[in-house]
């Protein structure tokens, strides 16, 4: 059974790189649409900008929380790539308490906020901003599950992995 779930997981992160290039290409023909109505046509439609700005936020919060792995996140390498196995993991213990304390301390309110946006919608479709803004609800809750699970890793004793600019590249 255990051999199974790291074979489901990088099943569904494929699933979710899927999801994610559907909402990229959406989002690009949207945005070719709102050119050919403005430049072609010469008639402006504010539909088109409000669905990119929507495509854009689910995409970034999406990405973050189920597509982008930990060494592919932005981080000041200088410190990390000079630091020794045990610095890592200090570093990775001590942001992952600080990660997990903010967003858990914030996400009451923040789940309490996003309700109460319900009753407010986008000005062209009409999408209510609870169910436009709920993607960072779960984006809060996957990096306070992320952050667990690398805050116990580095405290039983697994350092991070240091970086390797031979082997930096696009995330492909």
């Amino acid at each position: 059974m255990t051999d199974k779930i790291p074979l489901i997981a990088e099943w569904l992160r494929r699933r979710a790189e899927d999801l994610l290039a559907y909402m990229l290409l959406s989002m690009f023909v949207i945005f070719l649409l709102q050119i050919a109505f403005r430049y072609l046509l010469n008639l402006s439609i504010g539909w088109t900008h409000e669905a990119s700005v929507a495509l854009w936020i689910w995409i970034v919060l999406f990405g973050s929380a189920f597509v982008i792995r930990e060494v592919e996140e932005i981080r000041f390498d200088f410190f990390w790539a000079s630091a020794s196995a045990g610095a890592r993991r200090v570093m990775q213990i001590l942001c992952a308490i600080a990660l997990v304390a903010a967003f858990g301390i914030s996400l009451p309110a923040v789940i309490d906020y996003i309700g109460f946006m319900k009753v407010e919608s986008t000005a062209y479709l009409k999408i209510r901003f609870d169910y436009l803004y709920s993607i960072y609800i779960i984006f809060a809750v996957a990096m306070i599950v992320r952050y667990i699970w690398l805050g116990v890793a580095a405290i039983r004793g697994k350092a991070p992995e240091a970086f390797d600019p031979t082997k930096a590249g696009s995330g492909v």
